[in-house]
C-alpha cells in the first residue's frame, strides 16, 4: 500500500496559514464601516491605512520569498504569524489614526505579505512536478476560503460585539495556527529523505539555495515587466478595489452590510471553484491564453458594476467576478518557474507579487479618494475595467519556454 506522499501534509499546514493570512487581510475590507461610524475617522483616512498595509503586503513577498529560498518555508511562517498575532492585539487598543497607520498598515502589511505571497507558490514547486498547477490553485482558493471564511464572520462579530472584540478574535486565532506549522511544516522533500512527487527516479533532488543573480537576470527580461504589470493590474482590480471597497459600495446602493458580506463571500466561494479549476487547467493549457481570458472577463464585469445597484444585479456581477478573482495566480505562477526555474520561484515571484500589491494599494486608496470626491464609486469602476481588458492584451504577449526547457528549469 502506497504511503501518503509527505508533501501534501505540507500543503495541508500551509494553507492553514494561508487562510489565517487572507483573514487577517480581509479585515480592513469588514470593518471599514464599523470603524468609520465607531471614531469618526474618514473613509480615505481608513483607506491610507489600508493602502500602506497593502504595500507592505506587497513588499514583504519578495523578502520573504528570497527568505524562504535560502533558510525555507518554516521558520518565516511562523514569524508572520506571530506578527500577525501582535498586529492583531495592538488593533484593538488604537485610539488614533496614526496607530491605525502603524498596525493595519505597517504590522499587519508586512505580517500578511510575509505568509500570504510567496508560501503557496514556494511549497508548490518545491514539494510538486506533477500536480503543481492544481496546488498553486489550492493555495488561491484557500485565500478565496479565507474570505468567505472571515470577511462574514468579522461584520458577525463587528456587529453582535464591536471591531475591537473582533481585532481580538483574530489575534487568538492566529496565535493558534502557529501549532500545526511548527508540528508539521518541512522545508523540502530532502529534508523528508524524498524527491519532489513527479521526479524521475533517480534525479538529483532540486537546488534549494536560490540564485543570487536571477533578479539582475529576470529584471532584464521583458517577461519579467509583462508578468509584473498584469499582476500589477489583477491587484488594482481585486484586492485593492472589490476586496476593500465592496461592502461600502453595496451599503450606498442599500443593502446591509449582512447582505454585502454576503454577497462577498458568495464572492470569495465562487473564487474557491475558479482558482481550483484554474489549477486543472494550468497543467493542461497556455497559461498565457487563461491569463488573458480571465483579465478580460474581469474587465467586463467591472465595467457592468456601476450598473449593478440592486442585490440581484450584484449578486450576477458577484457570479462573474468571483470566479476568476485570483485564479490569475496558478497560470502566473507556472510562467514565472517555466521562465526562472522552479529554485527561484519564491525570489521572483515575490518581485511580481509585490507588483500586485502596488496595484493594489493604489486602487484602494484611489477608490477612497473618489468615493470622497464624488460621492460614489463608478468612475473608479469603469476605470478598473478598462485596464482589465488592456491586461487581457498585455497577457498573450508574455514568452512561454518549450516544455523541456521549462523542466529543466
Amino acid at each position: 500500500m502506497n504511503r501518503l506522499f509527505y508533501g501534501w501534509i505540507v500543503v495541508a499546514v500551509a494553507v492553514v496559514a494561508t487562510l489565517i493570512a487572507a483573514g487577517n487581510r480581509s479585515v480592513p475590507g469588514a470593518l471599514i464601516q464599523p470603524l468609520h461610524e465607531s471614531t469618526g475617522w474618514a473613509i480615505q483616512s481608513i483607506s491610507f491605512a489600508t493602502a500602506i498595509g497593502l504595500v507592505l503586503f506587497g513588499l514583504g513577498a519578495p523578502l520573504s520569498g528570497y527568505l524562504m529560498d535560502r533558510f525555507g518555508p518554516r521558520r518565516i511562517t511562523l514569524f508572520g504569524l506571530g506578527l500577525m498575532t501582535l498586529s492583531m492585539a495592538l488593533s484593538a487598543l488604537m485610539t488614533h489614526i496614526w496607530q491605525l497607520n502603524l498596525v493595519w498598515g505597517v504590522l499587519s502589511g508586512v505580517a500578511t505579505g510575509v505568509v500570504g505571497g510567496v508560501l503557496g507558490a514556494t511549497v508548490a514547486n518545491r514539494w510538486f512536478i506533477r500536480h503543481r498547477g492544481l496546488v498553486t490553485g489550492i493555495f488561491g482558493a484557500a485565500t478565496s476560503a479565507g474570505q468567505l471564511i472571515f470577511i462574514p464572520a468579522l461584520v458577525f462579530w463587528a456587529s453582535g460585539l464591536g471591531w475591537r472584540e473582533a481585532s481580538w478574535i483574530m489575534a487568538a486565532i492566529s496565535l493558534l495556527a502557529l501549532i500545526p506549522v511548527g508540528l508539521f511544516m518541512k522545508d523540502s522533500p530532502a529534508e523528508m529523505g524524498l524527491r519532489a512527487l513527479g521526479a524521475a527516479p533517480g534525479s538529483a533532488p532540486m537546488k534549494i539555495t536560490a540564485d543570487t543573480g536571477i533578479m539582475h537576470r529576470a529584471l532584464r527580461s521583458p517577461t519579467f515587466w509583462l508578468l509584473a504589470a498584469t499582476f500589477f493590474i489583477c491587484g488594482a482590480t481585486s484586492n485593492g478595489l472589490i476586496g476593500v471597497h465592496f461592502i461600502p459600495y453595496a451599503a450606498s446602493c442599500g443593502l446591509t452590510p449582512t447582505t454585502a458580506s454576503g454577497i462577498l463571500a458568495l464572492m470569495g466561494a465562487l473564487n474557491f471553484v475558479g482558482t481550483l479549476a484554474s489549477g486543472y487547467l494550468t497543467d493542461r493549457y497556455d497559461p498565457r491564453v487563461l491569463l488573458s481570458l480571465y483579465y478580460g472577463f474581469r474587465g467586463l464585469s467591472l465595467l457592468f458594476l456601476p450598473f449593478a445597484t440592486t442585490p440581484e444585479t450584484l449578486l450576477v456581477f458577484a457570479v462573474v467576478f468571483g470566479l476568476d478573482y485570483i485564479a490569475t495566480v496558478p497560470p502566473t505562477v507556472a510562467l514565472v518557474a517555466d521562465n526562472f526555474g522552479r529554485q527561484n520561484v519564491g525570489t521572483v515571484y515575490g518581485w511580481v507579487f509585490a507588483a500586485h500589491q502596488l496595484g493594489a494599494a493604489a486602487a484602494a486608496w484611489a477608490g477612497g479618494a473618489a468615493r470622497d470626491a464624488l460621492g460614489e464609486y463608478n468612475l473608479a469602476f469603469l476605470l478598473a475595467g478598462v485596464i482589465g481588458i488592456a491586461a487581457a492584451l498585455l497577457s498573450l504577449g508574455i514568452h512561454r519556454p518549450s516544455k523541456l526547457a521549462a523542466a529543466q528549469g
